[in-house]
């Protein structure tokens, strides 16, 4: 069916490209809208009345896409938006689907609760069948609770009134794509695709609502010049009947290279009816671990990745457009960069499905800042249940090639922090057994506790290329450098001949327009690590001595350079914060253009 015209829809494109149905509607626009301060709004009756607002959704009330801009903080904030349920979808069921919402929501339809959920970066999904019917007007009202306090998923979201170092404006309530779409009372949910280079082949898993005497679960499998495969399941008997699919024609998706099969997957009644389809998209790839290198289809790709935290200036977590997703993929690899690091955020999946079309590599991380109770972090089992959301929507896109479920823990390990030992352990647990085809790293930097983690990594600040090569020369020795905090307490396991990398290294600190003023002696309003270069030619000379350092260290399977923009005072990207041109980015190419010492070992 159709949709409202793009003019008049913000990120009017639909959300989930990897399960798509031809029916839906994108309910993005002006919403009703109100600031719920002392967080009292059921008790004042917000749930039954106009709101006295409007916003502009998907954006989060602190941007200015949203048409708002209030950036103090908001214990809680209310949606309303009333919609006809499309009377063509008679005799289906009608689901309301929210991309993000941080942190806690609930929502009602028509007065009646349909979903709660906790947690600003994963998706839920309300069934709004017993409360509304198609050619009937839904009433959604959402409360999105954003606490000042407590143990949190928050990513790089500032807790104090303002930004400051590298913790930015927050983001409260709807920041994704909300939208509708009917199924029937039997239908599919997301397909798991899972690759199988050795084979030539796809496993595909196709969970269902239920089952009914009859039916079947036909997949084909197309690539540009049509059917390479097609495989039939009974649906009547499994709820998540498994496919194989050899392929007819093999197209391995590869770093740079980013080939796609089309997958549709069809739900038939006993009498061969199509009752329900699916379309989604595949990539043949491999990754693998040798020794301390990293197989992408059997061989060792050097991962020269960049640090990206995903913020826009007007749209903050939000991209203003499907294209400003795209376009960030292209300055990274106009720089030289073959994939990132997407950090402390869950990126939008549209972002994904970019990277899968380019054959851009990226590292899965949840964000999970935002836990400190204080003095130590304290990550909570809801954790978990995000994270494990997170990978559900995830695994099947090819451009992840690994899994980060949390972010510079860095607690002493004789301290026995059971809460954190139990949440990392039980992390990466969850994401082996979600997805055991790609590596994980337990925690990125500082504190690794899990001792079969399968890459060990460092963040490394060090701003000096000779004395950033030197502390790195020990890990052919297999004493690689390890991250510590104050003392002599260790707050990592002992490494055991993992693969290794640097994913955080540079974050070189310039702003030319400040060079010699009065601003870039006191550092008033700017931040980076370490001493900030004075001349862009400084800083062409540091990047190439740190990149180099770990191009020629042949134990080194890739690094991470923080970071692709300037986000607000952070000002260490290769671009502005508006993307716009910093830098002399084909030296930064060119740097990056060598052989690293695995290549040419290889």
């Amino acid at each position: 069916m159709s949709i409202s015209p793009a003019h008049e829809v913000p990120r009017p494109e639909y959300p989930r490209p990897q399960m798509v149905r031809q029916d839906w509607l994108n309910l993005n626009g002006p919403w009703q809208f109100e600031i719920d301060a002392g967080d009292s709004g059921l008790d004042r009756g917000l749930r039954e009345r106009e709101l006295s607002q409007t916003i502009t959704v998907p954006f989060a009330p602190e941007s200015e896409l949203s048409g708002l801009g209030h950036t103090d903080f908001m214990e809680a904030v209310w949606y309303r938006r009333t919609v006809t349920i499309p009377a063509a979808w008679a005799g289906r069921r009608t689901l309301l689907h929210f991309g993000a919402v941080d942190h806690d929501a609930t929502v009602w339809v028509n007065g009646v609760e349909v979903a709660r959920h906790r947690g600003g970066f994963s998706p839920f999904t309300a069934d709004l069948s017993e409360e509304v019917r198609p050619g009937e007007d839904a009433t959604i009202v959402v409360r999105a609770r954003d606490p000042r306090q407590g143990s949190q998923a928050r990513g790089k979201q500032s807790t104090r009134y303002g930004n400051y170092e590298c913790l930015y404006t927050r983001t409260t309530g709807i920041w994704q794509t909300v939208w509708l779409e009917p199924v029937p009372d039997v239908h599919l949910s997301r397909p798991r695709i899972t690759p199988d280079v050795a084979n030539s082949s796809f496993t595909v898993v196709t969970p269902l609502s239920g089952n009914r005497p009859g039916t079947s679960v036909r997949v084909t499998v197309s690539d540009r010049e049509g059917v390479v495969a097609t495989a039939t399941a009974r649906a009547d008997v499994d709820l998540a009947p498994s496919l194989r699919l050899e392929l007819d024609r093999v197209h391995l998706w590869e770093p740079g290279e980013g080939y796609l099969y089309d997958v549709r997957v069809q739900l038939l009644d006993a009498g061969g009816a199509v009752t329900d389809t699916v379309d989604s998209y595949a990539g043949l790839r491999s990754i693998a671990i040798d020794g301390k290198r990293v197989l992408i289809n059997g061989r060792p790709v050097f991962q020269r990745l960049v640090l990206d935290q995903g913020y826009y200036p007007d749209g903050l977590m939000t991209a203003p457009t499907d294209a400003a997703l795209l376009r960030d993929i292209e300055l990274s690899v106009a720089a030289g960069f073959n994939g990132a690091r997407l950090h402390q955020k869950v990126f939008e999946e549209r972002f994904l499905y970019h990277a899968d079309r380019l054959g851009y590599l990226v590292w899965g991380e949840f964000g999970d800042w935002g836990a400190s109770t204080g003095h130590e972090q304290q990550p909570t089992a809801s954790f978990i249940t995000q994270w494990l959301e997170v990978l559900e929507r995830d695994v099947s896109h090819p451009s992840i090639i690994g899994w980060c479920p949390l972010n510079e823990t860095s607690e002493a390990i004789h301290d026995r922090v059971a809460q954190l030992d139990d949440v990392t352990r039980g992390m990466y647990l969850a994401t082996k057994l979600a997805d055991p085809t790609r590596p994980v790293v337990d925690a990125s930097g500082y504190s690794h506790r899990v001792p079969e983690t399968d890459i060990y990594d460092s963040h490394n600040y060090e701003q000096e290329p000779t004395a950033f090569a030197g502390q790195l020369s020990g890990l052919s020795k297999n004493e690689p450098f390890v991250n510590t905090t104050s003392g002599d307490r260790p707050i990592s396991v002992p490494y055991r001949g993992q693969p290794y990398f640097v994913s955080e290294y540079g974050g070189i600190w310039w702003n030319p327009e400040l060079a010699g003023t009065e601003q870039d002696a006191t550092r008033v309003g700017s931040w980076g690590y370490g001493q900030r270069v004075r001349t862009e030619e400084e800083f062409h000379v540091r990047f190439a001595g740190l990149t180099e350092a770990l191009l020629e260290n042949a134990d080194m399977f890739g690094y991470c350079y923080t970071q692709l923009t300037d986000v607000f005072q952070e000002e260490n990207g290769i671009y502005r914060f508006d993307r716009s041109s910093k830098l002399d980015v084909e030296r930064i190419r060119q740097v990056q253009s060598q052989p690293a010492a695995t290549e040419r070992s290889s």
